[in-house]
């Protein structure tokens, strides 16, 4: 069985700085892409931030520049680095971890940023 487990989120003024963490256990195969997502309420989830095994990342316009993707393969481990955050980054950030068969969802941490 694999679990996914997010943290990190919290309450930050705008202009503010949050670090997310990921980490991947249990009987999991070899990671290839690490993602990680966001749904605002009554919104669609959308990506946010994605790394390949190799290191190859991949943001939206909307975050290009504040947040940063990283991993730590040995530990099975992303990080979303996220600064300079706005009132429109509240929502629930999911973490992805992809195998070559299956893709694995955490349950998610609430980033709220309002002042």
């Amino acid at each position: 069985q694999v679990q996914v487990a997010e943290s990190g989120g919290g309450l930050v003024q705008p202009g503010g700085s949050l670090r997310l963490s990921c980490a991947a256990s249990g009987s999991i195969p070899r990671i290839n892409a690490m993602a990680w997502y966001s749904q605002a309420l009554g919104k669609q989830r959308e990506l946010v931030a994605a790394i390949a095994r190799g290191g190859r990342t991949n943001y939206p316009d909307s975050v290009k520049g504040r947040f940063t993707i990283s991993r730590d393969n040995a530990k099975n481990t992303v990080y979303l680095q996220m600064d300079s955050l706005k009132p429109e980054d509240t929502a629930i950030y999911y973490c992805s971890v992809w195998t070559l068969s299956t893709t694995y969802w955490g349950q998610g941490t609430q980033v709220t940023v309002s002042s």
